[in-house]
């Protein structure tokens, strides 16, 4: 029984290597080009802002309408990725946000801005949850937070990565159209070309790869079906119970104040910096790059201690209350631009770290439906917030009141996301359930 044990043991940690390879590095890379494409307006906000005679107000409208179309669509798009097929329904989002992106190159009023930021928020509508739930099919629980974070990871990476390109495309003028129109061109390309990749290269479940060994697909199949069997001996729950559930509702409001707090922070970074240094745009959108490798190593480090020790509310609570602190500490008057920067620098180191622990809970005690339901409404009630955030800011900035009182609004709503954490009730975890059942 022994031997058996270490045979199936040594099955499992093959599977999941393959799996890591297989899946992770292709889903990063499509989350590269989603958040590069979603966050390219940051960078492209002082130029297009200048030529087009954008206000704060305007701006901020356009940036958050966005998060309009996720409402709309964000839990439909879930539950279509489960039901059936992510492979297709990936490579649809892909390819349609792609060719919004390209168009908003050529805007030249506001009302071309909000009409193309809310269809490039219907096209990606769906993506971000319907992610979770295709990782929720290839990792058990055990293994899920170090998988998400993987992932997640692509996010500090995009804005690392998508800080200096944008800065050096921000530079060209071919055909007499300026830096700005060809960055969204150029960065919204790569996601018409991997949506069609997706076509090719996803597998929608275990049961289709054959790129797996055989030992290795039922080692896997395996331990997805007791997963199941465990969260149905809890009880299944319909979508709309699943809309009313404690945790759902708390999960919600938290992601909402974290995103109104993070969007309004981003947006606005590579301006405080302009700000503070009086440099040049493209000088302003390099100098956010530190905070986002900063960001990647936390959100590395929290995925892999989060499984490790199968601990999930510590994991996302502490992030936030130290996002938030350090970001109250930044307007402190009378500190030099250089102590105000690396207060930026450690809000966006922090930024994401409670990514990988936070979205384990949804799928922690729910099938697979019910889960593609509740991340798109956590999601979707949580994205609200990229809305309030860059509006509400954009008009307290057109008002006249300063920064600051706008950053520190901000610190009050990650340190009450950090706070409500603790208001989440977790399960057993898994693995522990699965040893009493032996």
């Amino acid at each position: 029984m022994i031997e058996a044990a270490m045979d199936k043991g040594a099955v499992g940690a093959r599977a999941i290597a393959r799996i890591r390879r297989r899946i992770l590095p292709f889903f990063f890379l499509l989350y590269i080009i989603a958040y590069i494409d979603r966050a390219n307006v940051t960078f492209a906000k002082l130029s297009m802002s200048a030529d087009l005679n954008f206000s704060e107000q305007v701006f901020g409208l356009g940036a958050g309408i966005f998060f309009i179309g996720y409402l709309v669509l964000e839990i439909p798009g879930a539950l279509i990725m489960e039901r059936w097929s992510a492979r297709l329904w990936i490579a649809r989002i892909l390819v349609s946000w792609g060719i919004v992106t390209v168009l908003l190159g050529f805007i030249h009023s506001a009302k071309e801005f909000y009409v193309l930021r809310l269809l490039l928020g219907f096209a990606e509508a769906g993506f971000f949850p319907g992610l979770i739930v295709y990782l929720s099919r290839w990792f058990p629980w055990e293994e899920r937070a170090r998988a998400m974070g993987a992932f997640i990871m692509a996010v500090p990476v995009s804005f690392a990565v998508g800080a200096p390109l944008s800065a050096l495309i921000l530079k060209l003028n071919w055909l007499g159209l300026e830096g700005w129109r060809w960055m969204f061109i150029l960065e919204g390309l790569p996601a018409v070309v991997a949506g069609f990749v997706t076509l090719r290269y996803v597998t929608d479940h275990p049961k289709d790869a054959h790129w797996m060994p055989d030992d290795e697909r039922a080692w896997l199949i395996d331990q997805l079906d007791r997963e199941k069997a465990r969260k149905a001996s809890l009880g299944k729950a319909t979508i709309w119970q699943v809309f009313r559930q404690r945790n759902i509702i708390i999960l919600s409001v938290q992601l909402c104040a974290v995103v109104m707090a993070s969007y309004g922070f981003l947006l606005w970074l590579p301006t405080t910096i302009q700000k503070l240094f009086a440099v040049d745009p493209s000088v302003s959108n390099a100098l956010v790059t530190p905070a986002f490798l900063a960001a990647m190593a936390v959100v590395w480090y929290s995925g892999r201690s989060s499984d490790r020790t199968q601990e999930r509310r510590f994991h996302t609570a502490i992030p936030l209350a130290l996002a938030g602190i350090f970001f109250a500490l930044s307007t402190v008057p009378g500190q030099s631009p250089f102590v105000v920067l690396l207060w930026l620098y450690l809000t966006g180191s922090m930024l994401w770290g409670w990514t990988p622990s936070f979205w384990v809970i949804p799928s922690s005690t729910l099938d697979a439906s019910a889960v593609a339901a509740s991340i798109g409404m956590i999601n979707c009630v949580g994205n609200l917030g990229g809305f309030i955030g860059p509006y509400a800011i954009g008009i307290l900035l057109t008002r006249g009141y300063s920064y600051s009182l706008a950053a520190q609004l901000m610190a009050i709503a990650f340190l009450g996301a950090s706070a409500i954490t603790f208001a989440v009730k977790m399960p057993t975890p898994a693995a522990s359930l699965a040893s009493r059942s032996k």
